[in-house]
């Protein structure tokens, strides 16, 4: 239990004196004041942990005078009155009006000796109940924030001929002092649209931090996305140029040196090939299906900046084939660095994960390799769950 700072108003001296000894054992403290006047005066002064006030200072109404004034002066501060057993007639009023805690102040005094115990529980309890207030906020507040992320992820999802597309999200959790886990709004978005007839585009974005701001960088970045004229959507570079250039503009985006990642890739599905583009994002990954090989495309050296840091940067695309029976997945690094608090020193799911999961399901179809992705990285965080948010689109190329 942390040091206790009291404040006591009490009507007698002697009481009073014997009290401050109690009450300052060890690194404990306390003032003891004779009058309410001193005791209001020094509740305003300073901060404490909790209040003792006599219920007769001197008089009971006066008393409860010195009580409500002290609702004022120190609302947060907890007060437990002391009351005799020829004044539990008047404790009711003391009650009804906040009072959360009171003792039986006996006549030989023998209430002293358990003061200190028993003011630490009630501090023990005000905290326990104030942080228990805190997380059903965090919990209110962070709920609201992820409603509105939730309205920018797409609910269904169309393939063209001869693919079949599947995605997810996934937000974080924390435990909040061992209550409930609370579940994150965070800067993890993902889209699948179709621009015309043969083109197809799919993107993945990530945005520093989490909470509220997190999850306005990716509403600010879904907005501009659906403002770029759609010719623009083939030409990736350009593209991912242009938001940029726009992010950088966003006060929302550049306060607190915030940034976005972005992985963006147009399918066309006449010449079946993909034209993509990394802001700063992980590299795609792509699974022959026939072979049972995965590997990145491209290298550390196709990624750009993240959005948001420099309006004057410059990015590239590029091309490849996407052949039949491969697959291509996208994802945020939600998914690599799922990890174990039990394991020390703490290992990664990783690409090696991934790798190994995506091998492990060659002949299962999209939306079972996708659930196990899922399941496979929460699983190696041996029940603790990701501790960061995390968004998957995956892709199949098949025969029609």
């Amino acid at each position: 239990m942390p040091d206790v700072k009291t404040l006591v108003g009490w009507d007698n001296e002697s009481e009073g004196e014997l009290l401050g000894l109690y009450l300052t054992i060890g690194s404990n403290e306390a003032t003891i004041c004779k009058n309410a006047q001193e005791l209001l005066a020094r509740a305003a002064e300073d901060r404490w942990d909790i209040v003792l006030l006599s219920q007769t200072l001197p008089t009971v109404d006066a008393g409860f005078a010195a009580f409500t004034q002290l609702q004022q002066v120190a609302p947060d501060v907890p007060v437990v009155l002391a009351c005799r057993l020829s004044e539990m007639i008047s404790l009711p009023r003391f009650l009804t009006n906040g009072l959360r805690s009171y003792i039986i102040r006996d006549d030989r005094g023998d209430f002293i000796f358990l003061i200190l115990s028993s003011l630490e529980s009630t501090v023990e309890a005000v905290h326990a109940e104030r942080s228990r207030k805190l997380a059903e906020r965090l919990r209110e507040e962070m709920d609201g924030v992820r409603k509105m992320q939730e309205t920018i992820i797409p609910r269904d999802i169309q393939s063209q001929p001869g693919y079949r597309v599947v995605a997810r999200y996934e937000p974080s959790e924390v435990t909040i002092e061992g209550d409930q886990p609370v579940v994150l709004a965070g800067g993890d978005y993902y889209d699948v649209f179709r621009i015309d007839d043969r083109t197809m585009v799919l993107l993945v974005g990530d945005a520093s931090g989490h909470g509220l701001k997190a999850c306005m960088s990716i509403v600010t970045m879904h907005t501009l996305i659906r403002m770029v004229s759609a010719d623009r959507y083939r030409a990736t570079a350009n593209f991912v140029n242009e938001i940029n250039r726009r992010l950088c503009e966003n006060s929302l985006v550049q306060s607190g040196g915030g940034f976005i990642t972005l992985y963006y890739a147009a399918i066309d599905t006449i010449d079946n090939t993909i034209t993509w583009s990394s802001a700063g994002h992980p590299l795609a990954l792509m699974q022959n299906l026939e072979t049972n090989e995965v590997r990145a495309i491209g290298t550390s050296e196709d990624t750009g900046l993240p959005l948001g840091i420099s309006g004057d940067f410059e990015y590239s695309s590029q091309t490849v084939p996407f052949n039949l029976n491969h697959r291509l997945l996208i994802y945020s690094d939600g998914l690599t660095d799922a990890f174990s608090p039990k394991s020390v020193p703490h290992c990664l799911f990783g690409m090696d994960g991934v790798i190994r999961t995506l091998r492990t399901c060659q002949e299962k179809p999209v939306a079972e390799t996708l659930e196990e992705l899922f399941s496979a990285s929460r699983a190696f965080t041996q029940g603790a769950g990701r501790h960061d948010d995390t968004s998957v689109v995956l892709v199949e190329h098949h025969p029609v």
